[in-house]
């Protein structure tokens, strides 16, 4: 794991300015500090800061081939790097290091722009042509590792982080405004486009390439599979056992380390089955780290625990308190670059600084979710559809108009599920998922947009959308396919991001690509069934995970930001929801955020996740928009948030 940056002039006679491009490095060393390179030739420039993970006292970058034709600036894993160097060496290439940055040169040596179809792992990296001045940006196959990119009409500039572009100068932050509905309804942006206008993210599975003779040319090298594959299954015990091996296999590949490794565990199934694998394929005893709250509710410390003694684990965790989430949360959306969709990415970044301290690499669960489709969303959204194509074929439309008027006036909490069904809501997709699980749904941001134009500009689902159209399979199958390619995306920046803050390496092996192109030939009656999600993985789990942890239903990662917000620390709302800063800013209502934050206080409705999103733009707004420092963003509320207390 590293941090890369560079620049392209597109004048040839031009070259790059050093000093540019050692600010960019000088803003993402969190990410590599172990060491650090710059690369000048004319035109073009490549930075670098390392965590070395193998071949740790080679592998300098950027690095060059032995004849200097080559250049590259790596940041990542490439896991089938043992098979592909004996390969490569057969075939008269020469390796100076064991590292696997030089494999991914070999490999464009052997393909050109295609050989990141010949890398399993996790990667982005910039490759320089020399003989044919032809740059090379990729990415792995599902975003594991982030890109950035900015076009001007003079130059390129790219790295792992937002911030580095920032860094070199000549882009000027300003707000995308565009990209604000999408934003309060998915909590993320979907497509290429970020909160920053004229900067963008190169997409999973994607290249893109530049050269004077062709210019720029984007192109896709890998796809999510879509629907089941036309092949023989099994009864749902042959299905989890031949899975159980896919599993092992995606977890051994990812032990490659030269360097201590370990395992975040929240006690779930997906981290206790990473947990009892990876306990079996190593002669030591693995390192576990865990984080919770204090507040009973909202904490799975317990079941963490229960995994870490089924597997013998040296178990770490900690517990961290609503002062200490508050007062670093303005670092780390400096660290994210754009405000933070998930409450909990504070705690991941809690539980990496502790991990800090005794690894440098850690095995996470992320992606299981959307492969085994564990969210509820799953099978309420297919119930909906399944009974709302019944209902709507028997019952006159007349008679359903008159059904849904009635399902305004119930009484609550009966009216707030019924109005979340079939009986209330238009029988597609845009509603039935996207409108029904929004954060801000088209009537609240109806309430809260000053700017009306924003809602009817663009589509605010139109990636998630597109995607369902493009999948195979019924609504399971596609609903797994727009989420791996959307909401996953956003979770991996997350993971990435908080665990390079605290300059450790974090490894997703249920997104071995091998692993999800097995998945998804399962059929979904074997993912989801009767409302219990994860069949297939709980019974390939099964003799390896404490059963308790098998049956138990999923939590996500609790976070009591909703009582935090509507009690002790409700400062917060006031200075970064209400005050007359935000509303200067001018777009959103006065009126409507007033709502918004009164009916969330008296307890009469729950908005803690609505009001964090717009806790977090204004945090947002104020460091990357009015370059206030991170350390100064709490300075007026920190008091009032103690006196309330």
């Amino acid at each position: 794991m590293c941090g890369i940056a560079g620049i392209l002039k597109l004048d040839p006679r031009a070259r790059v300015e050093e000093d540019r491009l050692r600010r960019m490095c000088d803003a993402i060393r969190h990410r590599g500090p172990d060491d650090e390179g710059l690369w000048v030739s004319g035109p073009i420039g490549f930075g670098h800061q390392r965590l070395s993970i193998v071949a740790v006292s080679a592998g300098h970058q950027p690095m060059r081939t032995e004849d200097g034709r080559l250049w590259i600036t790596f940041n990542g894993e490439i896991y089938n790097h043992p098979v592909l160097q004996p390969r490569f060496e057969a075939a008269g290439r020469r390796y100076r290091t064991r590292c696997d940055t030089e494999t991914i040169l070999h490999a464009y040596e052997d393909a050109g722009d295609a050989c990141v179809e010949q890398l399993d792992g996790m990667f982005a990296f910039a490759l320089w042509d020399v003989a044919r001045k032809h740059l090379l940006l990729a990415r792995d196959r599902l975003g594991i590792k982030p890109l950035y990119y900015a076009i001007t009409p003079s130059e390129v500039l790219f790295g792992s982080e937002i911030k580095a572009i920032l860094a070199a100068g000549g882009i000027r932050p300003e707000l995308n405004r565009d990209i604000l509905p999408e934003f309060l309804a998915n909590r993320f942006v979907a497509g290429d486009e970020t909160f920053f206008r004229g900067i963008r993210k190169l997409l999973p599975g994607r290249t893109l390439s530049w050269s004077a003779e062709k210019g720029f040319e984007e192109g896709r090298y890998w796809s999510v599979p879509k629907g089941v594959a036309q092949r023989p299954v099994g009864s749902l015990r042959e299905c989890a056992m031949e899975l159980r091996e896919h599993l092992k296999a995606a977890v051994k590949s990812h032990l490659m380390s030269d360097v201590p490794l370990g395992l975040f565990l929240s006690g779930g199934i997906d981290s206790s089955g990473l947990a009892a694998l990876m306990a079996a394929l190593v002669d030591q005893p693995i390192r576990t780290f865990s984080v919770g709250f204090a507040d009973p509710g909202e904490n799975e410390l317990q079941f963490a625990r229960l995994a870490a003694r089924s597997v013998r684990s040296q178990h770490s965790e900690i517990v961290v308190s609503p002062e200490e989430f508050f007062q670093t949360l303005p670092s780390l959306v400096w660290h994210e670059d754009e405000p933070i969709a998930f409450t909990s990415s504070v705690p991941l970044y809690f539980v990496s600084r502790l991990a800090e301290d005794h690894v440098k690499v850690v095995l996470t669960g992320e992606g299981a979710d959307e492969l085994f489709l564990g969210y509820n969303w799953y099978p309420v959204t297919a119930w909906n559809v399944g009974l709302g194509r019944a209902y709507g074929a028997i019952t006159p439309r007349a008679l359903r108009e008159g059904i849904r008027k009635l399902t305004h006036q119930l009484p609550n909490p009966m009216r707030r599920y019924v109005r979340r069904t079939f009986l209330a809501l238009e029988p597609d997709i845009r509603w039935l998922r996207c409108e029904n699980f929004a954060v801000f749904p088209e009537g609240l941001q109806k309430e809260l947009l000053r700017d009306q134009s924003l809602l009817t500009a663009r589509d605010p689902y139109a990636v998630a959308l597109q995607l369902f159209e493009e999948g195979g399979g019924g609504t399971l199958e596609r609903l797994s396919y727009v989420d791996l390619q959307t909401y996953l995306v956003e979770l991996l920046m997350k993971q990435d991001q908080m665990s390079m803050a605290a300059s450790i390496e974090s490894r997703v092996p249920f997104l071995d690509h091998h692993l999800i192109e097995h998945v998804a030939t399962i059929p979904a009656r074997y993912k989801v069934s009767r409302g219990r999600t994860k069949r297939v993985l709980r019974a390939a789990l099964e003799g390896l995970v404490p059963r308790e942890i098998l049956e138990r239903p999923k939590m996500g990662f609790p976070v009591p930001i909703s009582n935090w917000l509507r009690s002790a620390f409700s400062p917060i709302v006031d200075e970064f929801v209400l005050s007359e800063r935000v509303l200067r800013r001018g777009l959103l209502s006065r009126d409507g955020l007033r709502r918004l934050a009164e009916r969330h206080r008296e307890g009469s409705e729950n908005h803690g996740d609505r009001l964090w999103l717009l806790v977090n733009l204004e945090i947002w707004h104020r460091m990357f928009i009015d370059g206030e420092a991170a350390r100064d963003v709490m300075r007026d509320v920190r008091d009032k948030c103690a006196l309330a207390a």
